[in-house]
């Protein structure tokens, strides 16, 4: 795949106008509001998974409108008390799997929370945390990026971000966590939560999101024809009469407003080859970003971005931060 986006310089300087919802912190205050009218109850079940060297708990706690939202916790042994958590979210389609699938915080030294995405966890690895059934839901493109769209009520997001406070919210409840260490990071999906989520808890310690999915969606569906904003693109292609409705609804959960309230330092990731997740949406959250932040640009790669040569980039980001 050769180059198709702005340049590398362009995509530092690149600052779109998006509409802004006038009541967009109405809204995520009401909808915060709501969900924490539910006690968090958070569970914490010791799982037995032959890791000698981590301790596992299954992990349980009410997100948005009070549904049980799945999940795991691995600590060190070697440590006990006052760990900093890394909250983890996971990319479009996949699940919690299992706490192997997930060693590498934990070997590090952290305490990993990881929480299960409702509804996912089918496409390439499994979930066990359902979606709520849709009352009055309008059709969808298949996925879910237009599960309940014309609605910024129903709108699927808006359970799934809440549900993302509610697991930072988690980490902090538990007795061997330190609640003023908290970081999220994620990749694709799992980043534009961790956006979503470090803005509207306002607390964490930093944000890690590599190659971010759900930033800029009006630029996203135009720019590419890849899943999943080509779900977004295909609805609007059938319902053609509902293009407005549906961006007016999108305004709400786009990663670019989010970031303009976010005070933590941040460290995201972006390749220049990413059909996915195009870089001038990530650097359009990028660049709006409030707090202290930083950017690495892989220059000949796609959505997979920098894996391993990232991970080890946000272990320094984090020892450099004193976390």
């Amino acid at each position: 795949m050769a180059f198709y986006d702005l340049s590398r310089e362009e995509l530092h300087h690149y600052i779109p106008e998006i509409p802004e919802p006038d009541d967009f912190d109405q809204f995520w205050f009401e909808t915060l509001k709501e969900t924490r009218s539910y006690p968090l109850n958070p569970r914490f079940s010791r799982a037995a998974y032959h890791l000698t060297e981590l301790e596992s708990y299954d992990v349980s706690f009410a997100g948005s409108q009070g549904q049980e939202i799945k999940g795991w916790l691995l600590l060190p042994v070697n440590k006990k008390d006052d760990l900093a958590c890394v909250v983890q979210f996971i990319g479009y389609g996949g699940g919690r799997g299992f706490p192997t699938d997930w060693l590498g915080w934990a070997a590090a030294g952290y305490a990993l929370l990881v929480m299960d995405t409702r509804g996912q966890g089918s496409k390439w690895r499994k979930g066990d945390t359902p979606d709520l059934e849709l009352q009055g839901g309008n059709p969808q493109y298949p996925g879910f990026m237009t599960r309940g769209i014309l609605s910024r009520e129903t709108y699927y997001y808006r359970r799934l971000i809440t549900d993302g406070v509610r697991a930072i919210e988690t980490a902090r409840a538990h007795e061997r966590i330190d609640s003023d260490k908290i970081v999220v990071t994620g990749i694709s999906q799992g980043g534009g939560l961790a956006i979503a989520a470090a803005s509207l808890d306002g607390r964490v310690a930093a944000a890690m999101p590599d190659v971010p999915f759900l930033c800029h969606f009006q630029r996203a569906v135009t720019i590419t024809d890849m899943p999943p904003y080509k779900e977004i693109a295909e609805f609007c292609h059938t319902h053609r009469d509902r293009e407005d409705q549906v961006f007016q609804v999108l305004n709400y959960f786009d990663g670019v407003h989010f970031a303009k309230r976010a005070s933590a330092p941040a460290f995201f990731s972006t390749a220049l080859m990413d059909q996915i997740c195009p870089p001038s949406t990530v650097f359009a959250a990028y660049n709006a970003w409030k707090g202290k932040k930083r950017i690495e640009t892989y220059t000949f790669n796609g959505h997979e971005g920098g894996e391993s040569y990232q991970f080890l980039k946000q272990l320094e980001f984090l020892e450099g931060l004193g976390i």
